[in-house]
């Protein structure tokens, strides 16, 4: 009798073939983009870092508070751009209309007395820097390269002359000075001369934003938004909605500027038209550019290395210090692309090699 007649001793039915184990494609945890995509959200040992040296800096140099908020304003104000730019590969030289929107919003509001509680104002310039960057989004990002380059440059360039003719409401080319803020949470006072609270509120605001922008950009979102700027035809073709996606990312980095802003007329407490300038915009693009874009601490390492080196370089020679930094930029354009940030990048690389072979 042949196998196939055999009958079972439990009950005569006919036995039954096991189907084989799926395994996994051999290899695979091995691969390169496999394990980066797999770890690309997990906290890495020295990300603390950064923050707990602004902690400490907080308590090590109580004279150059002014200074080190000023810095955190600047991150912030960077990782915005560095959303935009170094992530969905939007060039702009514009973002200074909405840290300047930002700004404008807290200040009228305080100035003419309808709002000054710090936490809320800055959920409002936040909610006036969001729209802004829908309206513009939407029309500006039709277009590419130069011409997008020159329409963000116009837009801010608009809000600036549009600021200095409100001159009832935005003081114009004055400014709105002595800004009434309210204290944080009701107990603590925005001194000028001792800006103990300022740092502490800008460091939990960057804080809180930074830990939205990482989620962000290690999420399917922000993969998708890497891929648009690595090469926009093929998300094209696979389908995905480019535009959309890019509106909303605009929106968003709109929305955080909108906050650097706001935070920096609170801890000042003035605004004036250079909120709008180019010399912000262009600044904060210099920033990234020293730092490094597509990082997410790029912002901070460039923010850190300008802001000191102009500090100190303007006491050496308060005539010509840009030379320095403009020195600097260059030897960063022609030999780290990518930032310092990249020759760290670079270093650490070169150690791991001889170790590996």
């Amino acid at each position: 009798m042949t196998s196939f007649h055999r009958r079972s001793s439990a009950g005569g039915a006919p036995a039954r073939r096991r189907p084989a184990a799926r395994t996994a494609p051999a290899g695979w945890a091995d691969h390169a983009a496999a394990r980066a995509l797999a770890s690309r959200h997990r906290l890495r040992a020295w990300e603390p870092i950064p923050w707990l040296l602004a902690l400490a800096f907080y308590f090590a140099f109580p004279k150059y508070l002014g200074f080190g908020t000023e810095v955190l304003v600047t991150i912030l104000f960077a990782l915005s751009l560095d959303l935009v730019l170094g992530y969905a590969g939007i060039v702009t030289l514009g973002h200074a209309a909405f840290f300047g929107a930002g700004a404008y919003t807290v200040g009228m509001l305080a100035k003419h007395g309808i709002w000054n509680e710090p936490i809320t104002g800055l959920i409002l310039a936040a909610l006036v820097g969001g729209p802004l960057g829908l309206g513009s989004g939407v029309v500006l990002l039709r277009t590419q390269g130069l011409t997008l380059l020159m329409l963000t440059l116009c837009t801010m360039a608009l809000l600036e002359e549009a600021a200095n003719l409100a001159h009832d409401y935005t003081g114009g080319f004055d400014g709105l000075d002595s800004l009434p803020i309210a204290p944080l949470l009701g107990r603590f006072e925005f001194n000028p001369l001792y800006p103990r609270t300022q740092y502490l509120y800008v460091l939990s605001v960057l804080f809180i934003c930074f830990v939205f922008v990482r989620t962000l950009v290690y999420s399917p979102f922000g993969q998708s938004l890497t891929g648009i700027r690595e090469n926009i035809l093929r998300m094209h073709a696979v389908g995905a909605p480019v535009r959309r996606r890019q509106v909303l990312c605009y929106v968003l980095s709109a929305a955080i500027a909108g906050i650097a802003g706001g935070i920096w007329a609170q801890a000042n407490p003035y605004v004036n038209l250079g909120t709008l300038g180019l010399d912000r915009a262009a600044t904060v693009l210099i920033i990234l550019v020293l730092g490094g874009h597509g990082r997410l601490y790029g912002a901070f390492v460039g923010a850190i290395a300008y802001m000191a080196l102009s500090h100190f370089l303007s006491k050496i020679y308060p005539t010509a210090w840009q030379l320095g930094l403009g020195l600097l930029l260059v030897v960063i354009a022609l030999f780290a692309r990518n930032g310092i940030l990249g020759i760290i990048e670079a270093a650490a690389r070169g150690r791991r090699a001889p170790r590996a072979t």
